[in-house]
């Protein structure tokens, strides 16, 4: 009896736990489901994207004006005599175009924009030192006063704007200086000479980086051009040099280079040479590559300068050397004025804007354009400038564009 109550009660536990052990053991159905699910694909990540733009600042007034009072010059004194003179008259407009006002409205549009790298033209440290009125010394550069330091000043205020940026590649291009007086310190019967002192300024092409962007900078370096522009002042020689300055970057593992440069204004012909400089020097990158800055061509002129080159054949070749204006991926031409505004920069109106000659070219590793996902003109509205003096930011207006680096 024992035996048989033993096994009936060993049955009914058996039986009593086969349905559960049979729902849980249901191979057809799990085993499905873990398939569907590790044959779903993950989706990639969107390729990043690089917010990039070009800011000519200007130098606060046009420094070829005691050389344009000497052109007419018989003899080398009356040249001295006519430097000297428009270069005082020149001081004058550089105070009235305050770069501490300009300073703090290109700070507002950069905070505004926020782009990674800002390629910048026209830094100017503004020197003053004693007059040096007779060769060998005249038109040495060898002042040493600071007067104004702008890269110095537009880093001071995109820090107080709460937007801090890091120069990451900086070339120093001209570097001039002439004396600065009144009177004629030669006159045999009446010598008069009033405020004497020479004025020197330094240009520079800047690279900055914006201090939280996910841009990493690797590499960086710059250059001179070959072809300059070279002018004698009362039989000394001066040379105004142009170049350009990169970074080779990465942004979330894609690599690419940023360039930015100022081409010559006063000449076609270099202005050309010098864009075939770029071409074959930091342009000739293999891998994506962005050229900002101020070509000083604008592709909508024909005409010619005495040199008999057009206007537009700067901008020609550099779009045949394979690199595409970004702009007109965004918008039209005429949707992206940047240049034309007066020497004082408090003109009443907008109107002076009125060409292109600020420019984002890329190209892609594939030799193709970036796309841009959205981009936008800044410094040209009259909101943009300031309240008390109605200095506008600069000369030129920047250029912004959010491009989107695509995979190698």
């Amino acid at each position: 009896m024992k035996r048989v109550v033993v096994l009936a009660t060993a049955a009914a536990v058996s039986l009593s736990f086969a349905p559960a052990v049979s729902a849980a053991a249901d191979p057809p159905a799990a085993s499905s489901v873990l398939v569907e699910q590790r044959a779903k694909p993950k989706p990639r990540p969107k390729p990043p994207s690089l917010k990039a733009m070009t800011r000519n600042i200007y130098l606060g007034v046009d420094v070829t004006r005691p050389l344009a009072a000497a052109a007419g010059a018989t003899d080398p004194l009356e040249a001295l005599l006519a430097v000297a003179h428009e270069a005082n008259a020149m001081e004058d407009t550089l105070e009235q175009t305050n770069f501490r006002v300009r300073s703090r409205l290109l700070a507002r549009e950069i905070a505004r924009t926020k782009p990674d790298l800002v390629g910048l033209q026209e830094v100017a440290k503004w020197r003053s030192g004693p007059a040096d009125l007779l060769p060998p010394n005249v038109g040495v550069p060898n002042a040493t006063k600071v007067d104004a330091d702008y890269l110095k000043m537009l880093l001071q205020a995109l820090r107080k704007a709460g937007e801090p940026y890091r120069v990451v590649a900086r070339q120093q291009e001209a570097d001039v200086e002439v004396p600065s007086f009144l009177g004629n310190p030669f006159d045999p019967e009446n010598p008069t000479l009033t405020d004497a002192h020479d004025v020197r300024v330094t240009i520079y092409d800047v690279v900055l980086r914006r201090k939280d962007s996910k841009v990493k900078v690797l590499r960086s370096g710059g250059g001179h051009y070959a072809h300059q522009l070279e002018l004698n002042l009362a039989g000394v020689p001066l040379s105004f040099a142009r170049g350009f300055a990169w970074v080779n970057a990465r942004l979330q593992g894609h690599r690419f280079r940023f360039v930015t440069t100022h081409l010559e204004a006063f000449s076609s012909a270099l202005a050309l040479a010098q864009a075939r400089e770029l071409l074959k020097g930091p342009g000739g990158y293999r891998g994506h590559t962005v050229m900002v800055g101020d070509y000083n061509s604008d592709p909508l002129n024909g005409s010619t300068d005495m040199s008999g080159v057009p206007h537009k054949a700067p901008y020609d070749a550099v779009v045949a050397g394979g690199f595409r204006d970004e702009w007109l991926k965004w918008k039209p031409a005429a949707k992206g004025w940047t240049s034309g505004l007066s020497e004082t920069v408090d003109d009443t109106s907008a109107a002076g804007f009125d060409h292109r000659l600020d420019f984002i070219f890329g190209r892609t590793a594939r030799g193709k354009a970036f796309k841009v996902l959205n981009g936008r003109v800044t410094g040209n509205r009259l909101a943009d400038r300031d309240r008390k003096t109605g200095l506008w930011p600069s000369d030129h207006a920047g250029v912004v564009l959010k491009l989107r680096v695509p995979r190698r």
